[in-house]
C-alpha cells in the first residue's frame, strides 16, 4: 500500500459496492469474509475499484479499521 492517496482513502469511506451481494454497501462496509471471497476467485477487480477493495482488504485484515472510523467521521 505505498504511496497511498488521500483521495483513495476518501473513497473507500464514501463509494458504494456497485454490484453483486453487497450492492450499495460502503466500501468501507464490506465484510471481510465477502473480501476474501473475491481473493479466492482470482482476486479483486481491474481498475479503480479494485484497488479500492484491496485497499480496504489491508486495512481490515492488518487490524487498522481505526483508520476507516477516522476516515468516516471526516468524510460523513
Amino acid at each position: 500500500m505505498d504511496g497511498l492517496k488521500p483521495e483513495l482513502l476518501k473513497d473507500i469511506v464514501t463509494t458504494k459496492m456497485p454490484f453483486g451481494k453487497h450492492q450499495g454497501y460502503l466500501l468501507c462496509d464490506l465484510p471481510v469474509s465477502y473480501l476474501e471471497w473475491f481473493m479466492s476467485k482470482g482476486g479483486f477487480p481491474k481498475g479503480k475499484l479494485g484497488l479500492q477493495l484491496s485497499t480496504v482488504y489491508e486495512i481490515k485484515i492488518n487490524g487498522l479499521e481505526e483508520i476507516i472510523y477516522q476516515l468516516k467521521k471526516n468524510y460523513s
